[in-house]
């Protein structure tokens, strides 16, 4: 795993789903942030582990324990603590976060993602998939959900469909709007982007 500006990922920003992650919601679900116990972390590619932590609890942090190294770098320990803070809910209870461990950060984050230290994803500069879209693709994409939503074959090229059975036509005819507005603005902007003629 690379550490915070190893340079692994050049060009593009990596996203969220290039690092493997840690999420202490589920944690919390699965009971494992009850002080002094522990717990091995693993993650698998076809069946096989490639890459495990150890974590050990104490009140309000856990501590990981892991070897790392960026590419052909020699192996390297790391142990360290991450603390906890827990919110109030609405409805009673708490609700545990991280407090990110990168040196200067201490943001109040649910995820954190493993590179040298397991850090936020501000502190990676991680990029959600959607922010690496073009703007064409996000209404093309925003599109494709509507047609999800009536039950139209996917791709907004294929031409509408008919109304669901159930659907109110006040909810067709708005969500037909919707979607003929998404493909008008991807069309356009991708003749603009590539000189060609608008369609519209």
């Amino acid at each position: 795993m690379g550490g915070i500006g190893s340079g692994r990922h050049r060009g593009a920003k990596a996203t969220p789903s290039d690092y493997r992650s840690i999420d202490v919601r589920r944690w919390n679900r699965d009971g494992w942030l009850a002080p002094h116990q522990s717990f091995v972390c693993q993650w698998s590619r076809q069946g096989e582990v490639v890459s495990a932590i150890h974590v050990r609890t104490e009140p309000d942090q856990v501590i990981l324990t892991y070897r790392h190294r960026s590419g052909s770098e020699d192996w390297k320990d790391e142990s360290y603590s991450v603390y906890l803070d827990w919110t109030a809910c609405n409805l009673g209870g708490k609700r545990p976060w991280f407090l990110c461990p990168a040196y200067g950060c201490d943001r109040r984050v649910a995820i954190l993602y493993g590179g040298g230290i397991f850090a936020c994803r501000h502190c990676y500069q991680l990029a959600y998939p959607s922010q690496r879209k073009t703007d064409y693709d996000r209404m093309a994409w925003r599109a494709d959900r509507i047609r999800d939503k009536l039950g139209w074959e996917p791709g907004c090229l294929n031409g509408p469909g008919e109304k669901p059975k159930g659907m109110h036509w006040s909810t067709f005819e708005r969500l037909t709007a919707q979607h003929d507005a998404f493909v008008q603005a991807s069309l356009a902007r991708i003749a603009a982007r590539f000189s060609l003629p608008n369609p519209w």
